[in-house]
């Protein structure tokens, strides 16, 4: 038995006839002493798009190129293959006269799927495609299990998100998606660098899972012999940065909360968080929208873009409402009338509020009649601000105001983008909201924050005024490229395995 077979057992219940044929290829190879494994490096001087987009200077010019086989046309004296690869896809052009004999019986043999490299000359053929005429060739890896049916592809959405590898082959415009996302995240921080911000990181693994309301991951450290949480925010961290004397800093990183899953939600995503000293909730509207609106002149050239049939335009001011005041407008509520958490409670009972619970507080039921109300009104970006202090434990109350804090939400297309805050920074007042919360998490809110002591010792040492904001870079790639379903933009979205 080979090398070969011993490495294929393990799949042979499962072998499709095709694989058992390139299978038998594999070991004609072999047999020669070939191994189609063994190459390490090709010299690619160009790619498919470099040679379609200058052929005027390139026409006539040796080139070497490497890809995927996608396609063979011919089996006489001269053939046709497509050739994919990073920035495309262009023709093969292969005779028998070119290659000689024996090389062009073995080109022959290869397979849809095989990764090869190619040295041709740029032309164009008799009907007027650009393509690469083989002069010679290097077969650089050979696939054993064949591609999906050319004819209908890969459609199912569970396998393209579960082999997002075979997704990327064989719909070459998913890659489109992720290559923006990359330019999304590029030009977020280019901006961010430019207003002198510091990129910073900060613990994944915490002791205490702060800086947003979700229930977290646990894990064990077994050295230490301690449970440790999946950060669900970096945001009580930064804000220690901001103590410590970094005036503006950000983090682009990966979070975690053990949450359900949906077209909105992953349970880990990446979050964009950014702290700035001497401003405040307002200075960070600024900021946030000039982001949103450099990341789409990036994508689309311009800031009016269509998103699931919707045209939004982005161009900075963005609409502003106080939570009070959308949900006077949208809700025929008037909260500035409403006084006592059992006002509050009456209505949302008359109102027919699923999620109100008996003991909320009056801010909590007006959060309710927003979420019900208000949220898929919001189509083009506005500023939702203002909101109660029940729901913004981390947030400076507004002067004149207790009851509310210096707190908004951005909402594009019914969806949240971004939250951000006048950072409280009075540790007398974290002490009692930490306080505040852990009374909703006795009462069985597992959601609510967990005191941590050492974010209020160094509070103690003085933070200055401080602006934060969070912005979901998931849902901004999802915007930018009109894709409906978070998992649309996750390279590896988490999926329930199949056994």
């Amino acid at each position: 038995m080979t090398e070969y077979e011993t490495a294929a057992a393990p799949a042979e219940l499962d072998m499709s006839e095709q694989m058992r044929i390139r299978l038998a290829k594999l070991e004609e190879l072999a047999g020669r002493g070939e191994d189609p494994f063994e190459q390490v490096t090709f010299p690619v001087t160009c790619h498919s798009r470099d040679i379609i987009e200058n052929f005027d200077q390139m026409e006539g010019q040796v080139v070497a190129i490497a890809g995927r086989l996608m396609s063979k046309r011919g089996m006489g004296k001269v053939s046709f293959c497509d050739l994919m690869d990073r920035r495309g896809k262009i023709q093969l052009f292969t005779k028998i006269d070119e290659l000689g004999e024996a090389a062009y019986t073995e080109w022959q043999k290869l397979d849809i799927g095989d990764l090869v490299g190619v040295e041709g000359i740029a032309f164009r053929t008799q009907r007027g495609e650009i393509s690469v005429k083989t002069k010679k060739y290097t077969l650089l890896t050979k696939t054993l299990r064949p591609l999906p049916e050319k004819y209908h592809g890969l459609k199912d959405t569970d396998t393209r998100y579960r082999q997002r590898y075979l997704d990327l082959i064989m719909n070459p415009e998913v890659k489109d998606a992720f290559e923006k996302r990359s330019l999304i995240i590029r030009t977020l921080r280019s901006h961010l660098e430019s207003r002198e911000f510091i990129e910073v990181e900060t613990p994944i693994l915490n002791i205490i899972p702060g800086g947003a309301t979700a229930r977290p991951f646990v894990t064990h450290h077994n050295a230490l012999d301690i449970d440790l949480f999946l950060r669900i925010a970096p945001e009580l961290y930064l804000k220690r940065l901001i103590v410590g004397g970094f005036e503006r800093v950000f983090e682009i990183g990966r979070q975690f909360r053990n949450e359900g899953i949906s077209i909105k939600h992953n349970p880990e995503f990446t979050l964009l968080e950014v702290y700035q000293a001497y401003t405040d909730y307002k200075g960070m509207m600024d900021l946030t929208e000039q982001l949103i609106a450099k990341a789409t002149e990036a994508v689309h050239g311009q800031t009016m873009i269509n998103y699931q049939d919707l045209t939004i335009d982005l161009t900075p001011p963005f609409r502003r409402l106080s939570m009070s005041e959308a949900i006077r407008l949208y809700a025929d509520v008037d909260f500035d009338q409403i006084h006592t958490a059992e006002a509050a409670g009456e209505l949302a009972r008359q109102r027919n509020l699923e999620d109100y619970k008996p003991g909320m507080g009056r801010g909590d039921v007006m959060n309710l009649f927003f979420e019900a109300y208000c949220e898929e009104q919001l189509v083009q970006p506005t500023f939702i601000y203002d909101y109660p202090i029940e729901i913004s434990p981390l947030t400076k109350k507004k002067p004149g105001n207790p009851e509310l804090t210096e707190r908004f939400e951005l909402f594009i297309a019914g969806r949240e983008y971004a939250n951000a805050y006048s950072e409280l920074n009075d540790p007398v007042d974290q002490r009692e909201r930490f306080a505040m919360q852990l009374k909703k998490r006795e009462a069985g809110d597992d959601e609510a924050n967990l005191l941590d002591e050492d974010f209020c010792v160094s509070l103690e040492y003085g933070m200055p005024p401080t602006g934060g904001m969070g912005m979901g870079i998931d849902r901004l790639v999802m915007l930018l490229t009109d894709s409906y379903s978070i998992r649309d933009v996750l390279l590896f979205p988490t999926m329930k395995p199949l056994r």
